[in-house]
């Protein structure tokens, strides 16, 4: 018979610290305001039609404009953009407008921000969500794609950057 523990959250944290993930800029803007937000929780759900998902703190109240904008850009980094990545974690204090600033930015299909020069974009109309514990999960049907240059990615692992 297997025998099942408790999972404390400083422990699953620690142990999810061992997860390497491609580090990506997502962005919204529409009536609710533009905001952005570092993740590494996102990847895709299908190619038909072609969908990806985002997870976000439910918990953050500026994480609101991204399901009342009905739209999202997946920003994808590369290894020469970790300011970029730090700025827009909040961990740094900028302001939405500073955080922004660190970039150059335009738009494809939907409005949301996306950055000129990300490794790929992949520019989302939000289709659907799934509130589950702290986060909600953003899909996203892809009506815009752009593929940048092919440079190192930027990952996130152990608590810190690190280019692969």
């Amino acid at each position: 018979m297997l025998k099942k523990n408790d999972v404390e959250p400083q422990a699953y944290r620690d142990a999810m610290a061992h997860f390497a993930g491609h580090v990506h800029v997502v962005t919204t803007d529409g009536p609710a305001g533009r905001r952005g937000a570092t993740v590494i929780a996102a990847c895709s759900v299908s190619d038909t039609p072609p969908t990806i998902l985002v997870c976000l703190n439910r918990q953050n109240p500026k994480n609101e404009p991204f399901l009342k904008n009905g739209n999202f850009a997946l920003n994808t980094l590369s290894s020469h953009q970790q300011a970029l990545a730090a700025g827009f974690s909040g961990q740094t204090g900028l302001s939405s407008d500073e955080r922004f600033a660190l970039g150059r930015w335009d738009t494809i299909s939907t409005g949301a921000p996306t950055l000129a020069n990300a490794l790929a974009v992949f520019d989302c109309e939000l289709i659907d969500t799934k509130d589950l514990a702290t986060h909600r999960v953003l899909f996203g049907k892809v009506t815009g794609l752009r593929i940048g240059d092919n440079l190192k990615p930027l990952i996130y692992h152990d608590r810190a950057y690190h280019v692969l």
